[in-house]
Parts: C-alpha cells; structure tokens; sequence
C-alpha cells in the first residue's frame, strides 16, 4: 500500500543517511524523482525466500524488518537501513524471507534508479563491500588527518652531516669529537659503513661508570648494529622507532648512505604534548613526590595523538612503551632502596598492558617472576612489588579491582611454571580466566629468562581440550544483541569492552595459541591464525577492522568524557554515535556473534556441558 506522509521530508531524511550522503545534487534529483513510500503492516511478507528478485532498494524509516532464514531471525533491519539490494544487483531471488517485525513505513529506490546511482564510487561501495572493507573506508574517511607536526618528514630535521670517527679511534678521541662538533653523538664509520653508534649515554655507562678510561676503544664502547631510518619517515614514523627500540638517536639514510642524525630532544622540540617529552620526565624521577601527575600527563600525550590522527592501535603502543619507561625508573629506585636483587627477576605486564593495546590508564595488571625460591628471595620480592606497585598508585594508576598486581602475584618461576601447566591440563572456569589474563604476558624488566613459561603457551596450542575450553570461554561472552538483535543498551551506554573487544581478543588467543603464534597483540594473533589456516582470510580481515573500529570509538568517548570532567570508561551512548556508526557496531557484533557460532561448532563446545 503506499501511502505518503506530508510529515515526513525523504530527501532530507536520505540525504544525512549512508550511503545517500556520497550523492551529489544531481543523484539527489534522481532519487527524488523515482522515489516511492511503501507501508507494511506488522507481520508482511515484503520479499520471499527463493520467491521473485527484488525490484527497489528499501530503506527503513520508521518501524523495522526482520531477514529471517528457516524460521529463525538471521537479522534485523532498523530505521535508516537498507534492505533487498543482494537480489536487486544480482537480479536472483532473495535468499532470506524480509518480514515486517513492526508496522514498518519504507523508502523505495526503483531499480533503474538504483543502477545510475550505483555510478557513484562511494554510494556503489557500500552495497558491494564486505564490513571489513566498510570498516576501512570509513576509518580513512574521518576527517582525523595527521596534523602537520606529526608527518613533517624527519629529513628536514637533518641541519648537517653526522659527525663520524674510525673504529680505531678511542672514547677519548671520541669525545673530543662531540664537543668540537656540539652532537651528543657520533657514527663509527668504516668507510661509508657504519658498524655502530656512541651517544653520550654510553661514554658514561659504559665507560666512565665501569672505571674505564678515555684509551677505551670506541668499538667497545658503542651502540651495534646501527638502526636507521628512511629520510622520507615521518615525524610519528620516527617517534615509534625511538619508543620502541628505547634508543635516543635515529641515523637518517638516504639512497644508501646515512645523511644524518635525529634525536628526541629535536622531536620534543616539534610537539609540546610528545610521548618523549613524558618519556624524559619519567627518566628524572627520583622519589613519590614527581609521579604526581603521570597519568594527567599521559593523557594529554594521548588526546594530542587522537586528534592528530594517530589510530588507537599505535597510540596503545606508545602508551605501554612509555608505562614500561615508567616501571623501569620504579624497579631501578626500588632497587637502590631495597639492595641488589638476591636472585635475578622478570618484572611482567600482562592482560592489555600486555597486548599493548590499552590507551588512557586503567587498573594494571602486573606480576613477578624470580628464579630462586628461597624465603629470602620471596621476601625481597614481596618487598620490590609493594613499593612498584606504591608507585603506580602514586602516579595516579588506578588499584586493580581484580586484584591482578604483583603485590598478590609475585612467585619463583617454578611455581608459575606449575600455575601454567595446571591451567593447561585443568581447564575449568577459573583457569581460564587465568590463562585469559596471564597467557598475555610482556616481560618490561629484569634479567631472568621466561622461556619456560613460553615453552607451556606452545604447549598449550597443542593441547585440544584445553583449546576447547578456552573456545567455550571465548564463545560465552555475548555482543549485547536483543532477541530481534537489536543492540542492547545498559545505563551510560553500550559495553564496547565487554561486548565487543574482549569477545575478539579472547577470539584471537585462541586462534593465536591454535597457531604457534609467540604474539601477544590481537591483530598479530589474527594474522598468524589467518597465515596458518587457523582462521579464514576473510574472517581475520573483519575482526582486524572490527577490533580497530571499537578502539577508535572507545578511546574517542573516553577522551570526550575526560573533557567534561568525568570518568572514562567503556561505555558509548547510541546517541553519541552517527547514523553510520550505530550501523556499523551492529554489523560488528552481528559478525563477532557469527564468528563465536562458527568457533562453537568447530570445537564442539556444547560436548563441554
């Protein structure tokens, strides 16, 4: 029945909605002119499974449509989204049954004018794209371009040539060289090939504080191999160069040879609020009274990465090099306080922190592994942790609510060796948990090697009850889908962490271990579960871009709640969300359910009871 509504203006309506919004005056025109309104009664059959293909394009604009295959709701369509255009481009019959789930009031596009429309790239892609590629497209689209700052190319910070000395110069003769030059660094050369680098750092740890005089070879002293950097390397390209290898002088290479050097003071000198800038205030912290702030300061480092466009993904990375820098000062003040370590130790992150995939600061999840289990060993380790975590604290890190902090978590790494394999070949609920939290572990400091506990994650990968275990603990966490799949709303908003990025990261270990994969990031996971056969290519790709996705709309609430003076958590009001966003997350989840489905079934998870 049609049935316009004076009340009701279409163009204006589409014009704001994806993908109308890629259609110039003219496409508008177009849809104007062919444009039909359709009412459904609650309970029409709009388009048969199997029945005549489609002859529009619907949009929903007011009520609802459920797709539904064999009786079952396979999806459903809300307001401001389209529905028939699988039938109407491939000109076949509908493979789903469009019931009206309400009394529904519908835009319909006619065919011809839907194949001219399809003329445009943007409005095209949409309908013939898969989510991962909708995902990317709009992600490029944010008008979030990295701000002139950030991708100035590091070869207009090249002033002059790197000042050079043999290998068969001397630390003294070096020196010498720094301070006629005004460098804080030098190349060792042996011709054009650099075989090292000395900086001023290793005159004076490892020469002046090992009582070694000026006649020290350079070639003892230096810094090898020599890391460099491509002269057309961005600022931000060569900003995570430095946090990552925790080095303080990038060579600049050009067409083969090194032209010069840049260091983070020239790339402090560039952004105000750089992670280096707080990078080199962690370094001078001496006693609780300077970690006030930190997590003011950090904050601020990642607002002005957002908003130059840096995606959360790098900016996750950058937060943990620089909460690692913040550990190590802790660990080397706790030291000098405390007296050398009796037994050597790995101070470990895991959970995000471990991933590297955690943005503004949330409650830290830590632990401690030391070698000898002797009381002394564990008393001074005890003692290490309370005053590590003190700091945290003191540097406005917020207490883990679940209790995950080396100050509860500080044991010889026999016995972490016995936790792991007791969670490995008893995987019951509270196991694996564990394994969710520690499995992701990243060793930030100390000399105690954990390639024991590397040693139970390829273990692990191989064992299939335990994987199924960890399948049907990965499976058991529900995107927040209504019983139409209308996404669920609980008060502040919807859950982002714990509906959709926990699901894929639990996701990802368990593809990642399936693998033999050493990684700990979830997009890495995801690639080696895709390289091995673990995961299908296109399942990968739409969890990769799924996973970027949530973060960005995350992080973006967290830093607008920080701006109006509140707390910032997980959770996104659906009203805060564009219309091609509230689109886009439940297709996310609808697609992460999917994934869950296809997990069950291939671990045979119901079998676990």
């Amino acid at each position: 029945m049609t049935e316009p509504s004076a009340a009701l203006d279409p163009i204006a309506f589409l014009r704001g909605l994806p993908p109308f919004d890629h259609l110039g005056p003219e496409g508008m025109r177009r849809v104007e002119q062919g444009l039909e309104i359709a009412y459904f009664p609650r309970g029409s059959v709009i388009l048969k499974r199997g029945g005549e293909p489609s002859r529009h394009l619907y949009v929903v604009r007011k009520g609802a449509v459920r797709l539904e295959r064999e009786g079952g709701t396979a999806q459903p369509v809300e307001e401001g989204e389209c529905f028939g255009f699988p039938s109407l481009i491939g000109q076949a019959s509908p493979h789903v049954d469009v019931v009206a789930a309400e009394d529904t009031l519908a835009y319909l596009i006619p065919g011809p004018v839907f194949e001219r429309l399809m003329e445009v790239p943007g409005f095209s892609r949409f309908f013939l794209q898969d989510l991962a590629g909708r995902l990317r497209d709009s992600a490029a689209a944010e008008p979030l371009p990295i701000g002139p700052e950030l991708a100035t190319p590091i070869r207009r910070l090249v002033t002059a040539p790197p000042v050079a000395v043999p290998p068969t110069a001397t630390a003294g003769e070096a020196a010498r060289a720094m301070r006629a030059a005004r460098v804080s660094s030098v190349l060792v050369q042996d011709g054009e090939n650099p075989l090292g680098i000395l900086t001023d750092r290793d005159l004076r740890n490892r020469v002046l504080a090992e009582g070694r005089g000026p006649a020290t070879p350079v070639r003892e002293a230096m810094s090898s191999p020599v890391r460099t950097l491509p002269a057309s390397a961005s600022l931000l390209e060569a900003l995570l160069f430095l946090l990552e290898h925790g080095i303080h002088h990038a060579p600049v290479e050009e067409e083969g040879r090194i032209v010069g050097l840049v260091t983070d003071t020239d790339l402090v000198r560039l952004q105000a609020k750089s992670p280096l800038h707080l990078l080199g205030a962690v370094r001078r912290i001496a006693d609780e009274r300077d970690l006030a702030g930190y997590a003011r300061e950090l904050a601020g480092v990642v607002e002005a990465l957002f908003w130059a466009g840096v995606e959360a993904e790098t900016i996750g990375r950058v937060v943990a090099r620089v909460n690692d820098a913040l550990l190590g000062r802790l660990l080397f003040l706790a030291e000098e306080t405390l007296g050398p370590p009796p037994t050597p130790y790995a101070w470990i992150v895991h959970g995000s922190e471990g991933r590297m995939e955690q943005t503004l600061l949330s409650d830290p999840d830590t632990a401690l592994v030391y070698g000898d289990d002797t009381p002394a060993a564990a008393a001074w380790c005890g003692a290490l942790a309370e005053r590590v975590v003190g700091g945290l604290l003191a540097a406005g890190i917020p207490r883990c609510a679940g209790g995950y902090m080396a100050t509860n978590w500080h044991r010889p790494l026999a016995g972490w060796e016995a936790l792991f394999r007791r969670w490995i070949e008893t995987p019951d609920p509270q196991a694996m948990l564990s394994a969710a939290n520690f499995f992701d572990f990243r060793a930030v400091h100390g000399d105690l090697s954990l390639e024991p506990l590397e040693d139970l994650l390829r273990l692990a990968g191989r064992e299939k009850l335990f994987l199924a275990h960890l399948a049907k603990a990965a499976v058991g966490q529900d995107p927040p889908l209504g019983l139409l799949r209308h996404i669920r709303e609980e008060e502040g908003g919807v859950d982002l962490k714990k509906g959709g990025l926990l699901p894929i990261v639990s996701l990802a270990r368990l593809v990642g271990l399936e693998a033999g994969s050493p990684s700990r990031s979830t997009l890495d996971r995801l690639e080696a579960a895709a390289r091995a056969g673990s995961l299908s290519r296109e399942g990968a790709s739409t969890l990769e871009e799924a996973f970027r996705f949530l973060q960005r709309l995350r992080l973006r609430g967290q830093l607008q709640a920080l701006r109006e003076g509140k707390t910032p958590g997980n959770k996104v009001p659906l009203e805060a969300l564009s219309p091609l966003e509230r689109i886009q997350l439940k297709e996310v989840f609808l697609a992460v359910r999917e994934m869950q489905a296809a997990v069950a079934l291939r671990f045979n998870t119901d079998r676990l009871g």
